[in-house]
């Protein structure tokens, strides 16, 4: 079972040390710290509760450097949620002691023993069966699945009291596990893709190893699959991957099936016949066919990386205004699973901290169109590809100019990439936050730049969303290459608006020295402004008032002209 990278979570600097040499032996992992008390991290938390049961209920394996109790106490809320649990961990501060608390079938004691063997200690294992066999019976490595968790559990009971056990099929893994092995045993640890019904003395484990090849054409795929592995009598569990031909990759009805089998698929050149395409995928299989469909049979699991190759994806993501925080869960698990990562060099180091398997591909801001090519090129030779905007994506930003690459150009290989725009929190709504909610109304959203538009459209959508009245958010609002727009667009605006109209000016929201002002229209001045502000113009309705503590709360409310009657 692949599981996420696991979050290290800290609460203060006498951990980072220790959190430091547990991320070099899970380079994926990132060190999360509570703020104010630890900078010197991947990601800043607020709340360690939140945080911790929030990565539970995410099913992301947690590392936590504190007391197990502080752990066990904080997690106990939403124990009785869900019937699967992620590895949960505590480690002492000093490294001293690595405690594996939840998840004992979801590997937690193979990583409280990756983790003691890093720290150079031993790990706190109470699993009774671990402690006696050197492995868990009931959590099979990769590639290979237990058919009945209730049934293993009485199993392993019955060899703790004492049984000897014979082992029918090829497990190497199982050649090094402590078991009392008497090949004239009652009791036997079964492996083989075989269905079979299991008798009370015995322990069925499929290995992950048949691939089905699948064709779009086929009505109702995921039923007929299950269909043929019943007739060929193969088991369900057993199913590593499907199959298809690399001219339907972008098929929808494969995708869904995958999905609803819970398998990865993978592609090959097309073949003459569907019995020739199994073979392409796996070689060394023996083929069987079974209600029209080509079922490959390998002796051991499969490795998934060499069987074929995988749709290219491609990810336009949007980091938000700079704060990890900020930063929506969907984006997180895009970069954490990415093989490339391309955007300005600014905000592709925004979005690290990266693996060293991750490759970084830093560009100008100004070769957007170039960068989306370059994405397709990756995306289509099966790499997951990530291309990085800072706010939203498909504001002012890179989702357009991909979609724009995409629309282009004929070649079938981009076309067929999984292509996925992410959203980001937007540069004006997060600024907006932090004053209240100056575009509680309908608002207009311009960028000031005239280098892709003539500087006439930019005038004339003024004008007229000034006219309208709608509130304003002015992106790239000034810079040293164009340092008048912003004084005109002021007067255009000036033509409809009063000198007491509320103005937020919001400079790196979201990132470190973040700064927030609120004005009028008739105080502001372009030298009050830099390419890194956001300027937002409030419309005729929009209020100010004292912020109890300092400072002011602006909002436009959602009523025009009179109050409603309430």
């Amino acid at each position: 079972m692949t599981r996420a990278a696991p979050a290290i979570v800290i609460l203060g600097k006498g951990s980072l040390a220790t959190a430091r040499k547990i991320q070099q032996i899970y380079p994926g992992a990132l060190i999360h710290g509570l703020a104010g008390r630890v900078e010197e991290v991947d990601r800043v938390y607020q709340e360690f509760g939140a945080t911790l049961r929030g990565f539970y209920q995410q099913d992301t394996p947690i590392i936590a450097l504190c007391a197990a109790g502080i752990v066990i106490r904080t997690l106990a809320p939403v124990l009785l949620e869900k019937g699967a649990e992620p590895p949960v961990l505590a480690v002492a501060e000093d490294g001293s002691a690595v405690v594996p608390l939840l998840g004992g079938l979801g590997g937690v004691n193979v990583m409280a023993r990756e983790i003691a063997a890093g720290l150079h200690v031993a790990a706190a294992i109470t699993t009774s069966g671990e402690l006696r066999f050197g492995t868990c019976l009931l959590n099979p490595p990769s590639g290979y699945a237990l058919a009945d968790l209730e049934q293993g559990k009485r199993f392993v009971s019955d060899l703790l009291a004492g049984h000897s056990v014979r082992i029918v099929g090829a497990a190497p893994w199982l050649d090094q596990a402590q078991l009392l092995d008497d090949p004239q045993a009652q009791r036997s640890i079964h492996v083989g893709s075989a269905e079979r019904e299991a008798s009370a003395d015995e322990l069925l484990i499929y290995p992950r190893s048949v691939a089905v090849a699948v064709s779009a054409d086929v009505v109702g795929l995921p039923t007929a699959i299950r269909v043929a592995l019943e007739q060929a009598k193969i088991a369900r569990q057993s199913l590593a991957c499907l199959v298809a031909a690399d001219n339907e990759m972008a098929a929808e009805s494969l995708r869904e099936a995958a999905l609803d089998l819970g398998v990865p698929l993978r592609f090959v050149a097309a073949q003459n016949d569907s019995e020739a395409l199994a073979l392409a995928a796996v070689p060394e299989a023996k083929v069987v066919s079974a209600n029209n469909l080509a079922i490959a049979i390998a002796d051991q699991p499969l490795n998934i990386a060499h069987v074929g190759r995988a749709r290219g994806r491609l990810a336009v993501i949007g980091l938000g205004p700079g704060a990890a925080e900020l930063m929506v869960p969907a984006v997180k698990a895009e970069l954490a699973r990415a093989t490339d990562v391309l955007g300005y060099e600014t905000y592709v180091r925004m979005a690290g901290p990266f693996r060293d398997d991750q490759v970084q591909h830093c560009t100008d801001n100004r070769e957007e169109m170039q960068r989306a090519r370059h994405a397709f090129e990756l995306a289509a030779q099966g790499r997951s590809v990530v291309v990085v905007s800072s706010g939203d994506p498909g504001v002012f930003a890179m989702a357009a100019a991909v979609l724009e690459a995409l629309h282009e150009s004929s070649d079938t290989a981009w076309h067929n990439v999984d292509l996925e725009i992410l959203p980001g929190v937007s540069a004006s709504l997060a600024t907006a936050a932090q004053a209240g909610a100056p575009l509680g109304h309908d608002f207009c959203v311009l960028s000031l730049s005239d280098n892709l538009k003539p500087w006439a459209i930019i005038e004339k959508r003024l004008d007229l969303a000034a006219q309208a009245d709608l509130a304003l958010a002015f992106y790239n609002p000034i810079s040293r290459s164009r340092p008048w727009q912003l004084g005109r667009a002021l007067e255009i605006v000036a033509q409809h608006r009063t000198p007491q109209t509320p103005v937020v000016l919001g400079r790196d929201v979201g990132r470190p020295g973040q700064t927030l002002r609120v004005t009028t229209l008739g105080q502001l001045t372009p030298d009050q402004v830099d390419m890194r502000t956001m300027v937002l113009i409030g419309s005729s309705t929009t209020c100010v008032f004292p912020r109890e503590g300092g400072g002011q709360w602006v909002y436009t409310p959602r009523w025009y002209g009179s109050k409603p009657v309430t």
